[in-house]
């Protein structure tokens, strides 16, 4: 099979695009696509008198960083990881300015915004890509509070070090606590003798990427990674691991043997917002001798849900809040099914800095999912029925490193149609022994029977969800696998809207 990368594979699903992309199109029943008037009326339905304009500047470039004793060469927004802190409030207008010094094209998406289709950032579906030498302005309203992030939707950029987080405040947060920190967690290979566009040349050469052992699907054919089953025996709530052994795993840019320390005060209520930057990485997260109060999931307000642990699948956030105690705690991001993790402390009063392996039992307690979560009232998605279902079968095979929606890859794949208005139902089955944390771009959406809003949601293996949304935001909008190789090698469809 040869080598396609996504933005090769974007560019090339003319069809897509001509049908519904950046070029209008008068068929009967034609897709919208990105730069249409329905587009352009939904973003101006947005704004609001004296709507406030926040800009920023992001520069993507060869860098080389130092993760706290590792120094590697890698790609950078700023030349740190993660890359500058971007913080609006709901109902602005934010205007970013992305100046390219890499040797390649690239592009940045904003994960988990619901904005105006031409600005998210796909290159082939909602924009040319950025070629290198030259810039790009994102301009676009932001409509909804919540914890999000930035980077690349073009091959594995995601893998260097090009992310970072946006966060958007929310003018009516009662602001119940004293401090606020931002947790980025993060897999890490570049740098390190591979690329990762060595570990997909590998992966698609069926040399693997240093996987632990492979797991055989109803199928008969091998779908992925099981994991080690190493460090703490921790694969079960998640029933596997992902295709890369990485030799790092970061918070905040630093390695556990020199940890990032958050500083606090005994006593203090903290809000911490969680962001999986990952590429092929779930995480289980814990804090030593604390539990943490989940309250927001993907920017969306939940009922607080106290736990010990909880998991954080590639692309998702979550807010949560903690009472601080006296002393130093590991704040521990163990690699789900892997071995290895990262490490913060958390600091409030003298104490020895734990271990770069440190274990609090609280990681073998109480574990929530995103699943197990329930929506506040101010996030209940409308109950009505269906206007339309897809059904969405997801599938693949590691002997090719093909990954599959309902048995096609993304250039191959038939887009999935929808109207403005409707109320869609995207039914996923998951037919590997890999676990898929999903992502839909542009929407939020409520998982059926659960009703929690979200817009990634881990898939586990042989299990399904269905999930509910309104077609509310018009353009062509990718779904797809947030375990970004699976995303290149072709798990990934489009969200399509009609006229």
């Amino acid at each position: 099979m040869s080598t396609i990368s996504r933005r090769t594979l974007l560019v090339g699903t003319a069809g897509i695009v001509t049908v519904g992309g950046l070029a209008a199109c008068s068929t009967p029943r034609a897709a919208i696509g990105a730069t249409s008037e329905a587009v352009h009326r939904a973003e101006r339905a947005r704004q609001a008198a004296g709507q406030r304009t926040v800009t920023a500047r992001l520069a993507a470039r060869p860098a080389t960083l130092d993760l706290g004793g590792p120094t590697v060469q890698t790609w950078a927004y700023g030349g740190a990881v993660p890359g500058p802190l971007l913080r609006a409030t709901a109902g602005d207008r934010l205007k970013v300015i992305v100046d390219n010094a890499l040797p390649v094209t690239t592009s940045v998406h904003w994960h988990g915004v619901a904005l105006r289709n031409d600005m998210d950032g796909v290159p082939g579906v909602t924009q040319a890509p950025i070629a290198a030498g030259s810039r790009f302005t994102y301009d676009f309203t932001v409509p909804d509070p919540g914890t999000y992030f930035y980077h690349p939707h073009t091959g594995v950029q995601l893998d260097r070090g090009l992310y970072g987080v946006f966060v958007v405040d929310d003018p009516a947060e009662p602001g119940d606590y004293d401090a606020e920190w931002v947790v980025v967690l993060d897999d890490w290979v570049d740098g390190t003798g591979r690329t990762p566009d060595d570990v997909l040349a590998a992966l698609r050469q069926g040399g693997g990427a240093g996987m632990d052992m492979g797991g055989m699907g109803m199928d008969g054919m091998d779908h992925g990674s099981m994991g080690s089953m190493g460090e703490g025996m921790q694969s079960a709530l998640l029933g596997g691991a992902g295709d890369v052994v990485y030799p790092h795993y970061l918070v905040n840019g630093r390695v556990p043997t020199a940890p990032t320390i958050l500083t606090g005060k005994p006593g203090q209520r903290v809000r911490i917002r969680l962001v999986n930057a990952a590429s092929d990485t779930a995480f289980r997260v814990a804090l030593g001798e604390h539990r943490l109060t989940l309250t927001h999931s993907d920017g969306f307000p939940v009922l607080p849900s106290t736990t010990d642990a909880l998991i954080i699948g590639m692309g998702e956030r979550y807010d949560v809040l903690v009472t601080l105690g006296d002393g130093a705690f590991p704040l521990v991001a163990s690699a789900e099914g892997k071995t290895g993790q990262g490490l913060a402390v958390v600091r409030t009063g003298a104490g020895a800095v734990p271990a770069a392996n440190a274990a609090p039992a609280e990681l073998g307690k109480t574990v929530l999912l995103g699943t197990d979560l329930r929506p506040a009232a101010s996030a209940e998605l409308t109950r009505k029925g269906n206007d339309t279902t897809h059904d969405l079968v997801l599938g693949g095979s590691m002997a090719d490193y093909r990954w599959t929606i309902n048995g096609k890859t993304f250039e191959d794949a038939a887009p999935l149609a929808v109207r403005q208005g409707e109320r869609v139902r995207l039914r996923l089955r998951n037919m590997t022994m890999m676990f898929h944390p999903m992502h839909v771009h542009g929407h939020t959406f409520a998982v059926a029977g659960i009703g929690v809003r979200k817009d990634t949601v881990i898939i586990r293996p042989m299990q399904s969800l269905d999930l509910d949304l309104d077609a509310d935001n018009p353009g062509q909008w990718v779904t797809h696998c947030h375990n970004i190789y699976h995303a290149e090698a072709g798990m990934m469809t489009t969200l399509s809207y009609r006229a």
